[in-house]
């Protein structure tokens, strides 16, 4: 395996450590706040969470000249990383301490640093139930140490540690401030979890003693039936992280008890792990199984988006109905990718971007409409809009921008994903794009079916009894998104940009 080369400016492989040590350090100081001092410990984790989140800003100015967006469209011959530091930490064993960002993982980093202090911030004021508020901010600090280093590991060892590092954090955060089944809901996401990080053991395992390296940045030399079983092995863990389906079922249950934050970094970032995984490691090791699994993906795909609508097109709770709306999300991600081109990549990176914006969002409002109304049926909701006119239009925005509507943030990944299987040509791609832009109407159906049942019509005691005004803890969590939402729909360079790498030269397939 070959070993490529990549100037980085001391102060950017500062920052990549850093982007790790203050969440570190910062989970530790606010776990040892003593409990009288609950607030200031929330506010504590809050500021350190602004500082991690500065930081990922901080990139591009540290490495100018390697930061693709400075240099958009620049054809890169592979993907290589704009700053890295690079460390032997068991030399025994051949384990790399490897981190690196790039165009693929950039968007992903700054993302996760955002709804870590959005998160952080609403915890300050809206005091948890069911334990302390310092112990649920330092495990959303544990939880951003985790998901960065997954989206900045590169080796593979060291993203399978970092991968794990999420498990037990966003198990006690369900357990610990969830609903009333919230521990049922943990044991699953355990067990469906768990169940993927052993399929992702095996194949990092079989890739490391089959090479004798994990090092992302290089090549694998792997036959062709080695790639595809280690495709499959990690295909499959990272679909139960998405959640794709049909590996889904854990996700209702655990959005619908997750605590609001819970769900917002649930939906928002640990889900991207999967599909950052399924890009990152799943074509960047075994190409060859890639384009092999490629047409099962495909249909798996827009079974998920179909599916995924249906089932929002029959739901009655408002919390399980965006969880499996993330379902058809990830659909059409997963056709993206699926179609190997680099349009369809490009689908998934502005759809995961996308998605972690308008479905945090959405949880965020959902879930401050369930606190407020004290139910969130569906046959209990109704004239939002003329109790609070705000809150509804929030709503309303946040579900037209998840349907897909032009000129926002959700349009670009569902758009890209259906014209890149057009792309990859032959009557069977085309079909699946036929299939998903039906979705799509699907999508839309069941979105306004919700503006139609909770912001129109008489109001019910519960939303008539509600708090209609909006905290300032309430709009700092929520005006990021609405803006970034907006802006990206408006500009998708912002999170394309420097990703125009030819996937040919990793697949060597389709044009």
């Amino acid at each position: 395996m070959s070993f490529v080369e990549v100037p980085a400016s001391s102060a950017a492989s500062f920052l990549l450590v850093a982007l790790l040590v203050v969440p570190a350090f910062g989970a530790l100081a606010v776990f040892l706040v003593p409990a009288r001092r609950d607030r200031a410990a929330r506010i504590l984790a809050t500021g350190l969470a602004a500082v991690t989140f500065l930081l990922t800003l901080a990139l591009p100015v540290a490495a100018p000249q390697e930061f693709g967006w400075f240099s958009y469209g620049g054809g890169l011959p592979k993907v290589i990383p704009w700053a890295q530091v690079q460390a032997d930490w068991v030399p025994s064993l051949g384990l790399q301490f490897h981190l690196g960002v790039d165009a693929i993982s950039y968007p992903l980093v700054v993302l996760t640093g955002l709804l870590t202090v959005l998160c952080c911030a609403y915890t300050v004021k809206k005091v948890p139930e069911g334990g302390a508020g310092r112990t649920l901010a330092a495990l959303l600090l544990v939880l951003e140490v985790g998901v960065l280093g997954t989206f900045l590991a590169l080796d593979l060892i060291l993203f399978f540690i970092f991968f794990e590092v999420v498990l037990l954090p966003m198990f006690a955060v369900i357990a610990g401030w969830g609903g009333p089944d919230r521990r049922a809901a943990a044991r699953k996401f355990v067990l469906y979890t768990l169940a993927g990080s052993v399929l992702l053991l095996i194949g990092v395992v079989t890739v490391v003693s089959q090479t004798g390296s994990g090092d992302l940045t290089g090549s694998f030399d792997l036959s062709r039936n080695m790639q595809c079983l280690v495709f499959a092995l990690l295909a499959v863990a990272f679909a139960i992280k998405a959640p794709l389906w049909p590996l889904h079922t854990w996700l209702p249950d655990a959005h619908t008890e997750a605590p609001t934050v819970g769900s917002v970094i649930l939906a928002g970032v640990l889900l991207k792990m999967g599909t950052y995984g399924l890009i990152r490691v799943g074509l960047g090791v075994a190409p060859q199984g890639a384009e092999w699994a490629a047409p099962v993906l495909g249909v798996l795909a827009v079974v998920a988006i179909i599916a995924g609508s249906l089932i929002c097109l029959r739901q009655r709770e408002l919390k399980r109905l965006i969880a499996y709306s993330s379902v058809g999300h990830m659909g059409f991600v997963l056709l993206g990718i699926a179609t190997l081109t680099v349009t369809g990549i490009q689908a998934a990176l502005i759809g995961n971007v996308a998605h972690g914006l308008i479905t945090g969002l959405l949880f965020f409002l959902v879930g401050t409409i369930k606190d407020r109304t004290g139910t969130g049926s569906l046959d209990q909701l109704s004239g939002l809009r003329e109790q609070a006119p705000r809150l509804a239009g929030l709503l309303g925005f946040a579900a037209i921008a998840s349907l897909g509507l032009p000129g926002l943030a959700g349009f670009w990944g569902e758009a890209f994903a259906v014209v890149a299987a057009v792309q990859a040509g032959g009557p069977f791609w085309v079909t699946l794009a036929v299939i998903a832009a039906c979705g799509g109407a699907l999508t839309a159906a069941y979105f306004l079916r919700l503006l139609r049942r909770v912001t129109h019509g008489p109001a019910t005691p519960g939303v008539r009894a509600s708090r209609h005004s909006i905290s300032l803890a309430e709009w700092v969590a929520w005006g990021p998104l609405v803006i970034l939402s907006l802006v990206i729909g408006l500009l998708p360079a912002l999170v394309l940009s420097g990703t125009d790498f030819p996937i040919t030269s990793l697949i060597g397939a389709r044009p």
